[in-house]
């Protein structure tokens, strides 16, 4: 699980590197978060050295990660799947096969584009809810059993004091960093781009989390970009 696309390359495609070593019949399987177009690539010239590939990045935090319930986004050969599917198993709860290379990765960007759109309209909702005289707790307890709902608010609430067990409870420390936020929030829009869609909410997005980790707030939970708005 490596951080960026050029690292993925590196790792694998240089001198010294994964596929200079790697023997016909081998299994690789990449979790990092990446663009689609570099996974696919990579795929490619491993398969043309008679080697599998799967990319494989997950959702769940560092909560999934230490209970063993991530969820495993994969691309790759149906195969090639079916052969990580038990060693993916060990570390997940949720092993989907998204379709061809790339896929997983796919389905990684855009669901964390939905995730970012989330926490920051919970954010802008906890706050004002909060300014304008409602206690955030009975705020919260109304948006969960309403049309308001999402993991963002139920889950994961960026108010402090909200959620016993939430990064805002513990001034933000650990969980899935602003700056990685932005890293595939970055990544997202540039799919997009490719792909000629429009994604004006996950380009504002993207937005409000550079201008979070301008102001030094890269290392905390993303859940810490409400201090956007707590701040004024």
């Amino acid at each position: 699980m490596l951080p960026s696309s050029p690292h993925v390359r590196s790792v694998y495609e240089n001198e010294s590197g994964v596929l200079a070593h790697a023997k016909p019949g081998m299994l690789l399987i990449d979790s990092s978060t990446i663009d689609p177009l570099t996974a696919r690539e990579v795929a490619f010239d491993a398969r043309a050295k008679g080697v599998a590939m799967v990319d494989a990045p997950v959702s769940g935090g560092t909560a999934g990660a230490e209970a063993g319930t991530l969820t495993f986004m994969v691309g790759g050969e149906a195969r090639d799947f079916e052969a990580a599917r038990a060693i993916l198993g060990a570390m997940g709860k949720n092993i989907v096969h998204c379709g061809g290379s790339g896929n997983g990765q796919v389905a990684k960007i855009c669901n964390n584009m939905m995730l970012a759109i989330e926490m920051i309209a919970t954010s802008e909702g906890m706050t004002l809810a909060a300014k304008l005289g409602m206690d955030p707790k009975v705020f919260a307890g109304i948006v969960n059993t309403s049309s308001g709902r999402c993991w963002s608010s139920d889950t994961y609430n960026p108010y402090p004091g909200v959620l016993e067990n939430a990064p805002a409870s513990r001034g933000y420390a650990g969980g899935f960093g602003a700056d990685l936020m932005l890293k595939d929030l970055t990544l997202v829009t540039e799919a997009a781009k490719q792909a000629k869609v429009p994604v004006l909410l996950g380009a504002i997005a993207q937005q409000v989390y550079q201008k979070h980790s301008a102001d030094g707030h890269g290392g905390k939970d993303f859940s810490s970009v409400i201090l956007q708005y707590l701040k004024t």
